[in-house]
């Protein structure tokens, strides 16, 4: 028993130099919640000043509007920040260990945002949002013990691609059709799934550039990246004038790393050496984390203006 603790502590021991990302992705969770709230506060007053009041995603003269709102300028300048940390974080440690980190940003978010609009969270909002971080953190915790990186292969990086198009039709396919009708759970699955893609992608291009590979591959994972941040980022600026800023976080901090460690595992073999209990593990953190956000949705006092 003490030879196998002894091996699992060594699996998941991180090296000095990989245990820098923590903290540093730690920090970028912080701005990140304060950009997130002085955004939906941008979103806020142009939504309710030049808004028609169907919710169907921002104009283009919105989008111009929310340059000239001074909130919406710095929580953009936060958020830049933030993703900057956060790509220094991918620098020094493993993704599915920084990644999912980011749920930090939830708790945060929820507290700024309860404080700024005096609107308590009851338990059912603070019951929602533990189960979301439990969830994610049992999915983190059987990632980090069994999961292993490998290098990326051509085919790999092409198929990755390939689901990005998909994703990407999909998502402006149902929103120029059904944009009258739909919520901010649709705009926040969106933003979340192709911010997944959009952490994968930067991993890989990290990865290429720290072993010299610069080849066509990453000018076209680049602009895959691009495309799926700012369409990413339309939507996330049209879930904040539907919901409130700490549900479009919690799912995005939600969804992202599930999708960005789902992409590891099934494309890029990292789940090869998974006993059969810690993929119940993963589905089982999956899961919660999803009903956490799920129930936020349905019992925050702010989903529906």
């Amino acid at each position: 028993m003490n030879d196998q603790l002894s091996n699992l502590v060594g699996q998941i021991s991180l090296t000095p130099y990989q245990a820098i990302g923590i903290p540093i992705a730690l920090l970028g969770a912080v701005f990140l919640s304060i950009g997130a709230q002085l955004q939906h506060r941008g979103v806020s007053k142009v939504e309710g000043s030049h808004g028609d009041g169907s919710k169907s995603g921002l104009s283009w003269g919105q989008m111009m509007l929310l340059l000239r709102r001074p909130s919406w300028v710095v929580g953009t300048l936060l958020l830049a920040f933030a993703i900057v940390i956060q790509l220094i974080s991918l620098g020094f440690a493993p993704l599915i260990v920084v990644q999912p980190l980011g749920v930090v940003a939830m708790v945060l978010t929820n507290v700024i945002n309860s404080r700024v609009n005096g609107v308590a969270s009851d338990s059912r909002v603070r019951g929602s949002i533990a189960l979301a971080v439990l969830g994610i953190g049992i999915f983190v915790a059987f990632s980090a013990v069994y999961a292993f990186e490998r290098a990326f292969t051509d085919a790999q990086l092409l198929f990755i691609m390939w689901m990005l198009a998909a994703v990407i039709v999909t998502t402006c396919v149902a929103f120029l059709v059904f944009r009258k009708r739909l919520r901010a759970m649709f705009y926040i699955v969106a933003a979340g799934t192709l911010y997944g893609f959009v952490v994968t992608i930067t991993k890989v291009l990290i990865n290429r550039w720290q072993s010299n590979q610069i080849d066509e591959f990453m000018i076209l994972c680049l602009i895959g990246l691009v495309v799926a941040a700012l369409l990413g980022g339309y939507f996330v600026q049209t879930a904040y004038s539907v919901g409130s800023p700490d549900l479009v976080i919690a799912g995005l901090t939600v969804i992202d790393p599930l999708v960005a460690v789902a992409i590891a595992i099934t494309v890029l073999g990292e789940a090869d050496h998974f006993p059969p209990f810690a993929f119940g593990g993963l589905a089982v953190g999956g899961i919660l984390s999803v009903i956490g956000v799920v129930l936020l949705a349905r019992h925050h006092p702010q989903t529906h203006h």
